[in-house]
């Protein structure tokens, strides 16, 4: 099993509104592309210097199957927004 971990650091403006839309978007991906297996998304409440605000935690069966929801349209759609929102952001994949 494949698992994707992302962190975005979210811009100050409407940041709780987009906090919240953000999560819903993405936690809405496991319903449209069939090689999610599973989505966690998760709003930080940690209010170190060093926190993000915002974590992803989802799951795929194989490398083929994240780069498949990596191009999805209905992810890319996902991708834009959070670009238009966010500041930063890391990602950890590795195999269980």
């Amino acid at each position: 099993m494949i698992v994707h971990i992302v962190m975005f650091k979210f811009n100050e403006e409407n940041k709780g509104k987009n906090l919240v839309v953000v999560k819903d978007r993405l936690e809405g991906l496991v319903s449209k592309i069939s090689t999610l297996k599973s989505i966690e998304a998760g709003i930080n409440f940690n209010k170190s210097e060093r926190a993000f605000d915002l974590s992803l935690y989802s799951t795929f069966d194989s490398e083929d199957d994240l780069k498949i929801y990596a191009n999805h349209p209905d992810h890319l759609s996902v991708v834009k927004l959070i670009k238009s929102v966010t500041s930063e952001s890391k990602v950890v994949d590795y195999i269980l």
